[in-house]
């Protein structure tokens, strides 16, 4: 049912090839395959005037336990066409300038992927706007952080997960979801992690030698001022990486790797909020590890309840 005013701009093309399709409301409504990302309104917009761009990346070159990433970005479009965009918190509708890229093809080879989400954040980056990759597997992280700290040199990463990502290699990769944020870290940029619950004792041994600065899930239910002191953590330049798994299987169980003990929703939304009236700059992020399951869309739309949350508040 869609019983929504257009409040937002959003654009569906390539950049530089503008093409404006259909909204809710109009005439033309465009067909399931290209509506947009929650069905906002595109009369007088495009990719020139969108703060945000929306990279759909159905991927998954690495998956090591359940399937299913590669139909997460699909998935997340079609539940946030039922996102309401009126915010009782903020008492408003919210405003969202919106851009979205065709989903991105990708080899199933994570190394030239990688490469290939690298040089589409970066021509997003040079344009002045924030990339916001939907994946797919966490591997593909890399890609967006790469092309980020080229543009942003005091740039930190804040990571959302329920597993610390930080071994060697892992199915003989140094490129598998499972390494991403050992690579992260190579690149010398300052990572704060909240959520983490899962690890190897090779994670545990290099969190211990490089003072790897960790919120532990079960920490964090301990700790009512968490929040804080995540974003202490933080430089003033922020690339945002949200794992659902970050989140408890009983609040999020469609994805590839459940771990039991996990964050709350309203965890998530007291972090978004201390993180969007900390005065620093998200320049990049991503939502990654959705791996639908069919017939139950509740964790769909959380996905898109959580991006519609935290988009209204840092573009205000």
């Amino acid at each position: 049912m869609d019983h929504r005013p257009g409040r937002g701009h959003l654009y569906f093309g390539e950049p530089g090839g503008r093409r404006l399709i259909a909204a809710s409301g109009s005439r033309r409504r465009p067909s399931r395959s290209t509506r947009p990302f929650f069905d906002l309104d595109p009369a007088g917009a495009n990719y020139r005037t969108a703060a945000t761009v929306i990279i759909p990346a159905p991927y998954e070159g690495t998956v090591s336990y359940g399937r299913g990433a590669a139909k997460g970005p699909d998935a997340l479009r079609r539940a946030s066409w039922e996102v309401e965009y009126y915010d009782p918190e903020l008492g408003r509708d919210a405003r969202l300038a919106l851009a979205s890229l065709p989903p991105l093809p990708l080899p199933r080879d994570p190394k030239t992927a990688i490469a290939r989400v690298e040089k589409t954040a970066a021509k997003i980056l040079k344009d002045g706007k924030r990339p916001l990759l939907i994946g797919g597997e966490h591997s593909l992280t890399l890609g967006m952080v790469r092309a980020a700290r080229r543009r942003y040199p005091r740039l930190s990463v804040l990571q959302l997960d329920a597993h610390a990502d930080l071994r060697e290699r892992y199915d003989q990769s140094p490129y598998s979801h499972a390494c991403v944020m050992r690579r992260v870290a190579e690149l010398g940029l300052p990572i704060v992690a909240a959520g983490v619950r899962s690890l190897s004792r090779e994670e545990h041994d290099w969190i211990r030698e490089h003072r790897q600065k960790i919120f532990w899930a079960g920490e964090i239910k301990r700790n009512p001022g968490w929040t804080k002191a995540v974003i202490r953590g933080l430089g003033p330049e922020v690339y945002l990486s949200l794992d659902v798994d970050v989140l408890d299987p009983a609040e999020m169980p469609a994805t590839g790797a459940p771990e039991p003990g996990g964050l709350s929703w309203r965890d998530l939304l007291d972090l978004f909020r201390a993180l969007a009236a900390s005065g620093k700059k998200v320049i990049g992020l991503d939502l990654v590890e959705l791996a639908p399951i069919p017939g139950f869309h509740a964790p769909d739309f959380l996905c898109a309840r959580l991006l519609f949350f935290l988009l209204a508040r840092l573009d205000p």
